[in-house]
Order: structure tokens, then sequence, then C-alpha cells
């Protein structure tokens, strides 16, 4: 069979597929308005939708343009392209293999009303999240926008193949144009609800393991184990449009959970805790000296920091994402620090205390306020104890006493400049 006559009869079968179709498919006007229905009657909303065409040609699909939910921050979507199965079109039966979506905007604040049925929905209307057999193949999205609480925006681009019941086979998430790169890929584990995590972020890797439990009252419990290596924190942050207040590189175990009867009550209930170390890193636009010799009056600056461990906890509020640091330990030069602190919303409440030479003398510091412009307070009699500190230990001259006074005195700046090496202590009888 020639070329020219496989075209014709391709294009002969096309034009009798369209014939088909215009018989039995509704007008544009009657589609556009099926397909604003059955989105409300899925995400439990009002939804609009600008336009529904059938095109055939190069091969037959549908485009849904301009959807958007009816909310004080709607959710849209530029562009939707579905591409439905052939051999069920012959069969005049509508099933989608694959999805595009293209320009979605996904405001946060949106998305806690989404997947609730709505009080006026009739039983029986569909359920896409408890359909059991396989309604998509694959997802593409690309150009698709997450905004925060707070106005962050965050552009992703991704794939998800799905098995039955809307479970994802394989999926890719990525941050586009991000260096070092920052994605996400989910591999599943045969047909166990076990998926293999695969992460870089910051120059480094975050790899482990995710496991769906199902309950037989419907309700879902996600836990997971990930293993952060060499994530240098101020490129990860900046992979989100976000500021680190510290630099270096973390590595540690973190461990997640979750539970609710859909992926939107996961992702709301989803807490972390990360347990990581930090080594050779320095604390960013906050100088500990100068807090601690001021007071809390002057702070701007850097602290190096040798190194640096604690427990990182995040779980949503109603507020937002909250982050608890607690069993903070770090130390620098001849200080030592340990603390905790809350980050809500970019806001910092914390309390640490800080020590000169093993926790002779402490000193606490009050930490509050947004984190681009920290307080910190130092009581002031706390500082007029570290100042008396080359009394410590009075009539001893143990080296420990003569260490003492030496830090205080380069932390408070009372040191002269000649000082000489404390001579050796002498053993007691």
């Amino acid at each position: 069979m020639t070329r020219a006559r496989k075209w014709l009869l391709g294009a002969g079968a096309l034009a009798l597929l369209g014939v088909l179709l215009a018989s039995v498919i509704p007008s544009s006007e009657e589609l556009t308005q099926r397909a604003s229905m059955r989105m409300e009657a899925a995400l439990g909303v009002p939804v609009s939708v600008g336009a529904l065409q059938w095109r055939l040609l190069p091969s037959p699909r549908v485009v849904i343009q301009d959807v958007a939910t009816r909310q004080a921050q709607p959710v849209e979507v530029k562009q939707i392209t579905l591409y439905p199965h052939t051999a069920a079109l012959w069969k005049l039966r509508f099933q989608v293999d694959r999805a595009e979506v293209e320009g979605a905007v996904l405001p946060q604040l949106a998305l806690v009303q989404l997947g609730r049925r709505p009080p006026d929905a009739a039983p029986g209307q569909p359920d896409m999240a408890g359909t059991g057999d396989l309604p998509l193949a694959q997802l593409d999205f690309q150009d698709v926008t997450w905004i925060s609480r707070r106005g962050n925006r965050v552009v992703f681009d991704g794939q998800v193949q799905f098995d039955a019941g809307w479970k994802p086979r394989t999926l890719q998430v990525r941050r586009p144009g991000v260096t070092p790169a920052a994605d996400l890929t989910l591999t599943r584990q045969g047909q166990e609800d076990r998926w293999q995590a695969r992460t870089r972020l910051g120059g480094g890797t975050a790899d482990g393991e995710l496991q769906l439990h199902t309950a037989d009252q419907g309700e879902m419990r996600l836990t997971g184990q990930l293993k952060p290596r060499d994530i240098d924190a101020v490129s990860a942050m900046q992979a989100f449009n976000h500021r680190s207040i510290v630099a270096g590189k973390a590595s540690g175990d973190t461990t997640l959970s979750a539970r609710g009867v859909n992926a939107a009550e996961l992702a709301q209930s989803l807490h972390t805790t990360t347990h990581f170390t930090m080594a050779r890193a320095k604390l960013l636009r906050f100088d500990v000296n100068k807090a601690v010799r001021s007071a809390g009056k002057e702070h701007a600056g850097e602290t190096p920091l040798n190194s640096a461990t604690g427990q990182l906890d995040t779980h949503n509020t109603p507020n937002g994402m909250a982050a608890d640091f607690t069993r903070l330990k770090a130390s620098s030069g001849v200080l030592s620090v340990s603390g905790k602190a809350r980050v809500v919303n970019w806001q910092i409440d914390g309390e640490f205390s800080v020590d000169l030479v093993d926790g002779w003398v402490g000193v606490p510091l009050k930490v509050s306020g947004p984190l681009e412009h920290v307080q910190v307070s130092v009581p002031a009699g706390a500082v007029a104890g570290a100042a008396l500190g080359t009394a410590v230990l009075p009539g001893i001259g143990t080296a420990i006493g003569a260490r003492l006074g030496a830090a205080i005195g380069r932390i408070f700046g009372s040191e002269p400049a000649d000082q000489k090496s404390p001579a050796p202590a002498r053993k007691l009888p």
C-alpha cells in the first residue's frame, strides 16, 4: 500500500469518526456546561469554564480553557487538554488516556476548601477520589504556580502516571530553571502502596521511602523516612524563593506522617521530624558575640559555627506552616549556644543560652519578631554577672579559671591587647 493511500485511508477514518462524534456529542455550549457541573461535583466549589472544544487534528482531543473556581482566591487553569482513548471513541465511549495542564495558579488558601461536596450535590454524583478503575493514565503539567499564605509564588512542572484508584505509579515534580536542581521522583514498588523517593535539593539528596495505609473506614495514613545528605541550606531555601538564616550543608534523618480521607487532608496534616547535623556552618545576619556584648542592642553581622545540631519539626497550623527547632546546640570559638525556637509566618519566638567555656557562664538571649528584623533582649543582670566571671572559683588558680577570665575578656572587649596566655595550673596538694 502506497503512502498516499495510507494517508487517504487515515483521513477517511478520521472524517468518519468526526461524523459519528458530531451525531452523538452535544454542542460545545452544552459540553461546557456539563464540564462545569462535573468539576463542581468533584471539587465541591462553584466552577466556571470559559470554553470547551473538540479538535480532531492532528489527533482527537478536548481542549478546556479558562477554568476558575469561584472563591476569594480562585484556583485558575489557563488550559486543560484531554486526549481520549481512540478505540473507546469508536464505541462512542469517552475514556481519557492522557491530560495536560498548562498555566495553573493554585493559592494555598483556596485549596483548603476543595474536595468538600456542595450542600446541593445529588447523591451518586461522581467522586473522583473514590474512583476504583483507571480514569486517567497520565497527567502532564507545566507552569503551575503555587501561592503560599504569605503570597510567595513557586512554579512547578511535572508528570504523574496513575494506577487504579488514582494511586501514582510514578510522580515527577521539578522546579524549572533552578540551579542546583530541585526535584522529587516517586516510584511505586510493584502493586504495594510503597513508593521509593528520590530528591535532589541544594546540591544534595534526600532519598527514602513512603508508605500509604488505608483503613476500612477509608481514612488514609501516610508515613515515610528520608535521609537528607549534604544539602546546602542557602541554595535549598533559594529554590523556593526564601532566604536562609544559616549557611552550611546539613545531613540527618527525617520521618513524616499524615492522616486524612483525601489528598488535601493528607497535605494539611503533614508532620515531619528531622534530626540534623551541620559542620562548618555560619549564622547569617546575626552576631552572637555582639548581641551578648551589647545586651541585645546590636546584633548585625554573622557568627561562624564550628558545628550545629538539633531537631526540626514542621506541621500545618491555622496560621500556616510552623517550624519548631528544639535541642539546638552550636559552638563558635569560645561560645556554645543551646535553646529552642518556633517560626510561623516568618515570625520567630526563641529562647537561647549562650555559654562561655563549656557552660561555666550562661547568658540568656530571647529572640522574637520577623526574621528579617528580629528583636533581641538580654537581661542586664545577666551581662553584669558574666562580667564578674574573673572572680569565679576565687582562690583557686586553676587553668579553667584563667580560661574563663580570658574568654569573658574577649567577649566583652576588656582583654588587653598584649595579654599573654595563662600560666600552667599548679597542682593542688
